[in-house]
Parts: C-alpha cells; sequence; structure tokens
C-alpha cells in the first residue's frame, strides 16, 4: 500500500504518509489514490482543487463551508513547512471545539484529511509555502464561513513566537460560540 494513515487525536481527522520512492533522480510518490482512501474510511468525492503560495508568517483560516456546500479536504505542502489544524465543529460531536495540528512540508510529503464540520487553517513556517488540497465541494462565497484564528475557547497552540500576517477577513471572524450554523 502507497500509504499510511494515521487517525489523530480527533478520530475522523487522518494523517495521512505516502510511500515515498527514492534514488539519483529524485522521488515518486502517489498522492491520491481512491481505492487506498475508500479502504481507509475516506470515501468522497473530491471536486475541486486548490494551490496556495504564502510567505513567512502567514495565517489561513480558520475557514470553513456552511452546509450543504461543506469541504471534506485532503491538504498538503509541497514547497517550505506548514503548520496546519482543523477544528471540530460539529455541535453534537464529542470532540466539538478540540482542535489538532500536524506539520506538513515538502520534506515530509505528509498529508492532512479534515472531513466536512471542522475549520480550517494554517500558518506558513518557511520563507515560502505552497500548498495543494483537494476539496469535495467547489467553493461557494454564499456558504463561506470562518472562526476567529485565535479563539481563546478554542486555545490553539500555533507553536509561533511572532505576531502572524491575517487577511482583514481573518481579522474580524466570530468567535466558535457565536457561529450559528
Amino acid at each position: 500500500m502507497p500509504f499510511e494513515f494515521r487517525k489523530l487525536n480527533i478520530e475522523d481527522v487522518q494523517l495521512i504518509i505516502p510511500k515515498v520512492f527514492k534514488d539519483e533522480r529524485g522521488f515518486f510518490l502517489e498522492s491520491y489514490k481512491k481505492s487506498d482512501f475508500i479502504n481507509n474510511g475516506i470515501n468522497i468525492d473530491f471536486n475541486q482543487d486548490n494551490h496556495s503560495r504564502s510567505t513567512k508568517g502567514v495565517l489561513r483560516g480558520l475557514h470553513y463551508q456552511a452546509s450543504p456546500k461543506g469541504q471534506a479536504k485532503i491538504v498538503r505542502c509541497i514547497k517550505g513547512e506548514i503548520f496546519d489544524v482543523a477544528v471540530d465543529i460539529r455541535k453534537n460531536s464529542p470532540t466539538f471545539g478540540k482542535w489538532v495540528g500536524e506539520k506538513l512540508s515538502e520534506e515530509n510529503k505528509h498529508m492532512l484529511y479534515i472531513p466536512d464540520g471542522f475549520a480550517h487553517g494554517f500558518v506558513v513556517l518557511s520563507d515560502i509555502a505552497e500548498i495543494l488540497y483537494k476539496a469535495s465541494n467547489e467553493y461557494s462565497k454564499e456558504h463561506d464561513r470562518g472562526i476567529l484564528w485565535c479563539d481563546p475557547d478554542i486555545g490553539i497552540d500555533w507553536g509561533i513566537d511572532f505576531e502572524p500576517i491575517l487577511s482583514e477577513k481573518d481579522r474580524v471572524q466570530p468567535k466558535l460560540k457565536e457561529i450559528e450554523d
């Protein structure tokens, strides 16, 4: 199998470690194989791929899409390094308001599977980072939502000792207890 799937502290979020084949020419890996993902409980039709590039200190998030346009995601960093975070926002979940985070980088080639019902964000730890992610639904401005990245009730430890660079949108997001959907 070209992947190792590791369940994290929030059961539905998984760290995906691809098998990397390296030699003097470089490397090869499979970044997605539907049958392996299905066999590990990720039976999602992905409908959109996204690619972002950010500089050191940029924090994007916490973003999600409201139902019925919620998005499951598979996130990977192909250049540089990020700290990637998923927050459970499913109100009836035993892990509601809890978060998990993993370092994703071009070196470790790890990926994070984030189910629908989670807010997602990341902070860039390297000079530049490029992130690719698959999404189960196309972007919908009407359903686009967010949560304040520094909500004290969630208490994410971003592992940074600097003030992050934020978009205006991310500076003014509501706290988790203020969201309605």
